[in-house]
Formats: C-alpha cells, structure tokens, sequence
C-alpha cells in the first residue's frame, strides 16, 4: 500500500501551455527531473491505442474540433499541442520515460468503452516497473478495477459541479461507496472539509 499522506503530484506534469504543453512528454521530463511524482489522463482510442491527454474533445489543446475516441493513433500524430512541435503520447510511450522513476496517479476517462480501456491498461502495467495509482470518476471504473486487479491501489475522485443533480448527490452518497469500494479519494477542495466526506475519510 503506497502512503499518499502529504504527496504533491505534478498535475498532467510540469507544464505552461505556452511553451511546455500539460500531458506532453516535455511536461513530464520536468516533472521527472524534479523528482515529483505526476498525474496522467488516460483515453482509448477508435484503434484500441492508449493515449495521455486530458479533453475528451481535441480543440481546446490542437485547436481541432473533434472528439478524441473517433481518432486512430496514426491520424492523432500529425496534431501538436497548442502550436508546439510536441504532440499527444501514447501511455506505452509515457511509462518508458517515467520507467519507475516517480509514482505514477492514472486518471481513466470515460470512452463508455470500460472493459477495453481497463483490460489494456492492465496489460501494460502489469508488465510496469514502477509504482502507480489508478483512479477515475467513475465508480464502474472503480469497480472494474477492484474487481479484477486486486493487487492495484484504486481510487475514486469525487466533485461537487457534476452536471446532473442525482449524479451530485450519489457522489457523496454511502451506496456508491459501497458499490465501487475504493482504497483512496480525490476530492475537490470545495468539498473536502465537510462532514460527510470527513466520514469517509
């Protein structure tokens, strides 16, 4: 079990959005560098090829509209990161530069695509030198997870402006603890202190 007591993660790496994109390996060399443990996004793409990136839509980083699920790897190379000569990496490619060096916080986002993201995943770190944490906001995420990879640290992350009311109040709600049984919690600061998250704690 990995102590997170007291762990700054470099959230998508040591970035700017200038010169040095979030979720780029040049982000996370940085972070390496500096000794600092880092935070990763992880989607599946159309092609089954993991990618590190945080949108589920392109523009906001490649100023392409489109959403990153319907892509091919082969297609997602020829984009860069917000005018910069870095483009989107794959995780195979993360995992080789960051090979054991800090702890890794991997974010699964949701493709509606569970058991193939999950399944691959695995594969690849089952086979990773290093320590890591996988984490989600989705409690099937989770659930899979705990289900499946007994040996691997899962968490749930938890926020309070979902879009949906009943999604806000089952985020805090027993039952979804109960359903996904996760190990740790990432909370949004606006919520941590209250008397409900405090519980289970």
């Amino acid at each position: 079990m990995i102590d997170l007591k007291n762990i700054t993660f470099a959230h998508r790496g040591i970035h700017n959005n200038s010169y040095i994109p979030e979720n780029s390996l040049k982000a996370f060399k940085r972070a390496i560098d500096k000794n600092i443990p880092i935070e990763i996004d992880v989607h599946i793409l159309k092609d089954n090829t993991l990618v590190v990136f945080h949108d589920s839509n392109l523009f906001r980083m490649t100023n392409v509209n489109g959403q990153i699920k319907d892509y091919t790897y082969k297609e997602l190379k020829k984009l860069r990161l917000l005018n910069t000569d870095c483009y989107i990496p794959t995780l195979d490619e993360v995992l080789k530069l960051v090979n054991g060096k800090v702890l890794l916080n991997i974010e699964i986002k949701n493709d509606n695509r569970t058991s193939d993201i999950c399944k691959i995943l695995c594969e690849k770190l089952d086979n990773y030198n290093g320590d890591f944490l996988i984490q989600s906001f989705y409690p099937y995420i989770v659930k899979w997870l705990r289900d499946n990879k007994k040996g691997y640290m899962t968490g749930l992350l938890l926020k309070d402006d979902y879009d949906s009311k009943i999604i806000n109040f089952l985020s805090t709600n027993k039952v979804l603890f109960n359903y996904c049984k996760p190990q740790f919690l990432s909370v949004s600061k606006k919520i941590v202190t209250t008397r409900k998250i405090q519980k289970y704690r």
